[in-house]
C-alpha cells in the first residue's frame, strides 16, 4: 500500500503494467454542521481533487467504485447527490473524462446491513444486542466480499481506479495482490478525525457524573 507523498517520478515507472486503485476516505457533510467542520470538510475534498490529479502521473483513472452506490448513470448521480455533493462533483469530473462508474452495493445486502446498524444504535438489551450484532457482523462480511468481487472483476489489467469508501470499511478489505493500493490522505483529513475526537470528549464528559457535587450530597 503506498501513500501520495511516497511517489516520486523515477519510482511512478515501476507501477507501469500494473492494475492501480486510488483510495479515498468518503468524508460525508453533517447536519446542522458548524463553521469550522463545513470548512475542513471542504478544505478535504479540494485537497482530495489536487492529490488525485497528482496520483494520475501514473495511471487515469478509467473506472470509479463508490460505496452505497446501487444503481447506474444517472440514477447513481442522483443518488450521490443526495449523499455527497463533493464526490460527486469528483465523480461527474472523471466521467467527463471518460470514467465509468461501476455500483459495488447489492440491494438485498446493503439492506439489511443498514438496518441491522440501525437496531445496534437502539437495542438496550447485551443479550439483544449481541443476537443484532451477529447478525449485522454477517452482513459487513457480505457487504465487503461483494465489493472486493466487483473491483476484482470490473478493474482491468494496467487500469487505474478510484475507490470512495469510509476508512473504517476499507481497512478490512484485503485486495488482491496484483492491485497496487495508493491511499489519498491530505493533511486536512487528520484535521477532520482531529475535529471528531475533540466532539466526541466533550460528549463524554458532558455524560460524566458530577462527582464532587454527589459527594457533597452524601456528606
Amino acid at each position: 500500500m503506498v501513500e501520495l507523498g511516497q511517489i516520486e517520478k523515477p519510482a511512478a515507472e515501476s507501477f507501469s503494467g500494473k492494475r492501480k486503485l486510488y483510495c479515498l476516505s468518503n468524508v460525508l457533510p453533517l447536519e446542522d454542521a458548524t463553521d469550522e467542520y463545513k470548512e475542513l470538510f471542504n478544505q478535504y475534498w479540494d485537497d482530495v481533487n489536487k492529490q488525485m490529479k497528482k496520483l494520475e502521473s501514473i495511471g487515469k483513472i478509467k473506472k470509479i467504485f463508490c460505496e452505497n452506490i446501487l444503481a447506474q448513470g444517472e440514477e447513481a448521480l442522483n443518488m450521490l447527490a443526495k449523499i455527497n455533493e463533493r464526490a460527486l462533483q469528483i465523480i461527474k469530473g472523471k466521467i467527463e473524462e471518460g470514467a465509468v462508474l461501476i455500483p459495488v452495493e447489492h440491494e438485498e445486502i446493503l439492506g439489511p446491513f443498514i438496518d441491522w446498524g440501525n437496531c445496534l444504535r437502539v437495542v438496550r438489551t447485551k443479550k439483544v444486542f449481541d443476537k443484532v450484532l451477529e447478525l449485522y457482523t454477517e452482513m459487513l462480511n457480505k457487504r465487503l466480499q461483494n465489493i472486493l468481487d466487483v473491483i476484482e472483476s470490473n478493474l482491468s489489467e494496467e487500469e487505474a481506479g478510484l475507490f470512495i469508501i469510509r476508512d473504517e470499511d476499507r481497512v478490512k478489505l484485503q485486495f488482491p495482490k496484483d492491485i497496487e493500493v495508493f491511499l489519498i490522505t491530505p493533511p486536512s483529513y487528520d484535521s477532520i478525525m482531529k475535529w471528531f475526537r475533540e466532539r466526541w470528549k466533550e460528549i463524554y464528559h458532558d455524560k460524566e457524573p458530577d462527582t464532587d457535587k454527589n459527594n457533597e450530597n452524601e456528606a
